[in-house]
Formats: C-alpha cells, sequence, structure tokens
C-alpha cells in the first residue's frame, strides 16, 4: 500500500501531525465502501490483508502531487499534513504516477513538543528506542491504527469512523513502553526490510474499547 504525503517547497508538514494523519488516512481507506463487500478496491484489499500489510511513504510536491491525485485513493487532511492513501498493488503494478516519487526526503520536525493526548482518544504509542525517519514512522503507524482496526468489533469501528478517526501519536517513555508490551494490546512487529532490524516492535496500539 502507498501512501503519500505532500511535501511543499516552503511548506514542510509537522512530525506529529504527519503520522497521525498518515495513521487516519490508512483507517479511511479500510473503512471506505470501496474497499469492502463488492467494492471496487474489495479484491485488492483482501488480498494484501491476507498477506503481509506492507506500507510504503513517499513525498511529493507541486505537479506530482496533482498527479497523485488523479490516482484513485482517498485524502487525509491534517492541520500541516496531506496524506493520500492509494488502494494496494503488487511492486510492478504500482501506477506511474506513484511508483517514481522519491522515498527520502521524509524528516520532519514539531516546532514544540506535543501536548498530552486528550483522555478517551486512542494513542499510537512509538517505542522510544527506535530510530526512524519519519516516512517509515508514518508507515508504522499506519500498522498500529490497522491492528487497532481489525482488533474493533463492529461496533467499535463505526464509532471511530463517526469520530473522523481520531486518534494521536505520541512516543512512549521507555517506562511506558514496558507496560504497554505487557498489556495485551495490538504491537506492530515490523518485518525489517529498512531501517529497524527484522521483528523490531515499532508502535502498540492503545485504542480505550481494547482495554475495556
Amino acid at each position: 500500500m502507498t501512501l503519500v504525503v505532500r511535501v511543499e517547497k516552503n511548506a514542510r508538514p509537522a512530525q506529529t501531525d504527519a503520522l497521525e494523519t498518515a495513521a487516519r488516512a490508512v483507517l479511511a481507506i479500510l473503512a471506505d465502501g470501496r474497499s469492502t463487500g463488492e467494492g471496487e478496491w474489495a479484491e485488492a484489499m483482501t488480498a494484501w490483508q491476507d498477506d503481509r500489510i506492507r506500507k510504503i511513504v513517499k513525498r511529493s510536491r507541486g505537479i506530482e502531487w496533482r498527479r497523485a491525485e488523479s490516482v484513485p485513493g482517498i485524502t487525509m487532511t491534517g492541520v500541516t499534513a496531506e496524506v493520500r492513501v492509494f488502494p494496494p498493488t503488487p511492486v510492478d503494478a504500482v501506477p506511474l504516477e506513484l511508483a517514481n516519487l522519491q522515498v527520502s526526503g521524509t524528516d520532519f520536525e514539531d516546532s514544540e513538543d506535543p501536548a498530552a493526548p486528550e483522555p478517551g482518544v486512542p494513542v499510537l504509542w512509538v517505542n522510544p528506542e527506535l530510530d526512524m525517519s519519519s516516512g517509515k514512522a508514518m508507515a508504522q503507524c499506519g500498522h498500529g491504527a490497522h491492528l487497532a482496526w481489525w482488533a474493533l468489533s463492529t461496533v467499535g469501528k463505526k464509532a471511530w469512523a463517526a469520530a473522523d478517526f481520531a486518534l494521536a501519536v505520541r512516543t512512549a517513555s521507555a517506562a511506558q513502553w514496558e507496560s504497554l508490551l505487557a498489556s495485551g494490546l495490538p504491537v506492530v512487529q515490523d518485518a525489517g526490510f529498512t531501517e529497524v532490524e527484522p521483528g523490531s516492535r515499532t508502535v502498540i496500539a492503545d485504542h480505550p474499547l481494547l482495554t475495556r
């Protein structure tokens, strides 16, 4: 599954907003009617979810972004970030408008530390011991949201969709991370194709409906 983040020359997204927007984009395509039943993306989404739910994040700007917008998908907008997500395809069948986009250059920063998450909002906790590029972290947060979605009941999924997939992404403290690992919440374990060692646990999805 390809996600494309918009990175204009003088308008780079903030780190946390990029992570949150990517995760929300993944949820949006999972919940979309085209991804289920007889929908036009359903076959591709089902085949992908029966295998590895691999995601890759690329960047674009200007005319590249406009070309990406012409490919069927869903755009999610945050405060500073725009992320477009596309139905999964085999590696050799990625649309040309996406295939040549760059993976590098997705290193973002926050101008200040993010505030504590609002009570009741699902949180994707990032492993404090891993050094990941923004693009890699965006993909991992997408995985975390995906695993939380799978774990929710139909009622829970509808409630999250009705809330526009509200969520927060924060980096856990070392003590928090250890506690979360023992909580039974969904944990992303990376295959290790890029940046981190195989088996690295990158994100834990802490959705309130999964702890009741």
